[in-house]
């Protein structure tokens, strides 16, 4: 029973000292410390205080400490004198732990056992992950830190194509979406990851059935009149199926694959994390700004897998587009996982071509036309454009005309960014490399030490090379891609968008008419393009919303420029700048200042501290302990609590 005792009087007096020493560093570190560790620390000194106190009484030939009672007034002032050094000790190691390790950077123990399962699969993954980029020779570019100038290396292009695709699904996807990024890759990369295909075996009609139900329900038999069993095509993430509704519409129907979101749930927290295990780990990583494209990808792909987001973008083409065919969705029998949209005759420009066509050259080159203007309507007049506009994603319908597919990758531009892109068009259009060159500065992201002549002097070359006329400006873009590598210019993702449709739409063109003259089509519309940008109404509008936000500055001006110049006459203009007139500045400059004076204090009672410890005059409070020796003593325990909560300040995250 009465070690039972003893143990609860350890553990009470540990929680008590715990309770105390929290309060305490909170207050001297002022810093959150975690309780945990605060109790650990606690219960071990708690198993050690009596012996070290008898210890340090012993070393003064004075007599133990029974019963935790003093047996004079002077033992009583070592003894406390020793606890307070104890409890600064247990300030200055929960101190050092901030410092090292701050309270939240090691999981929960209860958090951690229940993510075990999980981090378990995950690192199975992570596991396969690494030995397949170790097997293609990827292993020494994980962690090396390459020099920025390293040319580009086609095997090392090649080697990781083959790994993103015996990856699997989401790693083919994000090869698949850097291929569309010249801005990010050099050619070699672009070339290689274009390749990725992600043809897969279609799934059961029993695996894909239950996600119909499961999202439809009661639906599924009212308003449908047949499904096919058969899928016609099928992708990584989905499978399309004809079908026929009850009032005899012939659609088709895309169903998401049961297992895709789990699976690419999965990878995309792979992906995350070696993103940032590359940024950290690798300079080109962190050049390419590796962890902000693979959060973009990640954003990408979930939108993928929301069906509702491509029936919105769907609509949203088709309102921009009246002079292309783009399918109509039925919202009412689609959700998450399934999307039912108008079925279309025809086949894909790509397969058209291949299987020979019987469109006539001039027919060719209208159609040529007409999607040329459509494009160039849809990026610079409306803003909302199909943004993957490869052969794949054009359809030819029996009677010729054309049709837009796959509205997972669909752009969105504002009017500023609209007008900023028309500016390049035209800057490009009219040779002008000075002009061009502004438009493309206030477009992208500029870095603060850019040669903005060397810039203009590349631009210039570039559009000498490609001719005048949008059409050459299309074409211009896969050039202009390599240019902005070059000069680091940073491309937002929605201009990035933009300039890729435009690149891919060259090669649309080029293969639907051989031979299209795309520069002279171009300059044959680019006045009513740029005229509806330019409208008469827009602009009026766009000039009286202006004037509205700057007319109370023009009313007051008259009155300033008076003001101005009668202080220039006499002689009493004076300009007057505020030093951190900023609050964060003040805040800065007081922490500072803070710190400063802590660091002064800390040096000036540790140094008075030793001085005294070392001079050991005056009289004895008990015997072989001067009286300097123990004011010394507590100048050092001040001393070294203000000099733990400089140490935290100073490593504390944010700081």
């Amino acid at each position: 029973m009465g070690g039972f005792v003893d143990w609860l009087v350890v553990v009470g007096g540990a929680l008590f000292n715990a309770a105390i020493i929290g309060y305490l560093a909170r207050k001297l570190l002022d810093a959150p410390v975690g309780w945990p560790r605060t109790l650990l620390l606690s219960i071990g000194v708690n198993f050690g205080i009596t012996p070290l106190v008898n210890g340090v009484l012993r070393a003064l030939h004075l007599a133990p400490v029974v019963g935790h009672r003093a047996s004079s007034a002077a033992e009583f002032l070592i003894i406390g004198l020793v606890i307070c050094w104890v409890l600064v000790a247990e300030v200055i190691a929960l101190a050092i732990l901030e410092a090292v390790l701050p309270t939240g950077s090691i999981p929960n123990p209860l958090r951690w056992l229940r993510a075990l399962p999980t981090g378990a699969r995950r690192g199975v993954r992570y596991t396969q992950i690494l030995r397949i980029a170790a097997r293609h020779g990827l292993g020494a570019y994980i962690g090396r830190r390459r020099a920025r100038d390293t040319p580009p290396n086609a095997v090392l292009a090649a080697s990781l194509r083959q790994a993103f695709t015996e990856a699997g699904v989401t790693f083919v996807k994000l090869g698949q979406m850097l291929s569309t990024r010249p801005d990010l890759l050099p050619a070699e990369y672009i070339v290689e990851l274009a390749q990725l295909q992600t043809d897969v075996p279609a799934e059961s009609w029993a695996a894909v059935e239950g996600v119909l139900q499961e999202e439809l329900g009661p639906r599924l038999t009212v308003a449908f009149d047949r499904i096919d069993r058969e899928p016609i095509a099928a992708a990584s993430v989905g499978q399309v199926h004809t079908a026929r509704l009850a009032d005899g519409t012939d659609v088709v129907v895309k169903i998401q694959r049961p297992a895709a979101r789990t699976q690419v749930t999965a990878d995309l927290d792979i992906v995350m994390r070696l993103a940032r295990m590359l940024e950290r780990r690798a300079a080109w990583a962190a050049d390419l700004g590796v962890r902000n494209i693979a959060q973009g990808f990640a954003a990408s792909l979930a939108e993928e897998l929301d069906y509702r987001v491509e029936l919105a973008n769907m609509q949203a083409v088709s309102a921009s587009s009246p002079d292309l065919v783009v399918p109509r969705g039925y919202p009412e029998l689609s959700g998450r996982r399934v999307l039912v949209m108008q079925r279309l005759d025809g086949r894909s420009l790509s397969a058209t071509l291949a299987h020979g066509s019987d469109v006539l050259d001039a027919q060719r080159h209208a159609m040529a036309a007409q999607l040329l203007d459509a494009v160039l309507r849809q990026v610079i007049v409306t803003g909302v454009f199909h943004a993957d506009l490869h052969p794949g994603n054009i359809f030819v319908q029996p009677d010729h005309t054309l049709a837009l597919l796959d509205f997972g990758a669909v752009g969105r531009l504002d009017l500023g960014d609209r007008l900023q892109l028309a500016g390049v068009l035209m800057a490009v259009d009219e040779q002008d490399s000075a002009a061009a060159t502004t438009a493309l500065t206030d477009l992208l992201v500029v870095p603060d030490d850019l040669d903005h002549r060397d810039l203009e002097r590349d631009i210039g070359q570039l559009i000498m090379r490609f001719g005048t006329g949008i059409g050459g400006g299309a074409r211009m873009f896969a050039e202009l891609f390599p240019l902005v590598l070059r000069h680091r210019l940073g491309v937002p993702a929605p201009i990035a968008a933009a300039f890729r449709a435009l690149a891919a739409l060259d090669g649309s063109l080029s293969m639907l008419a051989p031979g299209f003259d795309m520069i002279g089509v171009a300059r044959a519309k680019s006045r009513a393009i740029f005229s509806d940008v330019l409208d008469p109404a827009r602009v009026r509008n766009q000039v009286r919303l202006q004037i509205a936000t700057i007319l109370p500055m023009l009313q007051r001006l008259p009155r300033r420029i008076d003001h101005i110049t009668n202080q220039l006459e006499t002689g009493r203009f004076t300009m007057n700048a505020r030093i951190l007139a900023d609050p964060k500045d003040r805040v800065f400059v007081t922490r500072l200042v803070q710190q400063l004076i802590l660091a002064v204090l800390t040096a000036a009672l540790v140094i008075g501290g030793v001085l005294l410890v070392v001079a050991g005059n005056g009289p004895a409070i008990v015997t072989g302990v001067p009286f300097n020796t123990f004011i010394g003593a507590i100048f050092l325990l001040f001393g070294f609590v203000l000099g733990a909560r400089v140490v935290v300040r100073a490593f504390r995250r944010g700081s």
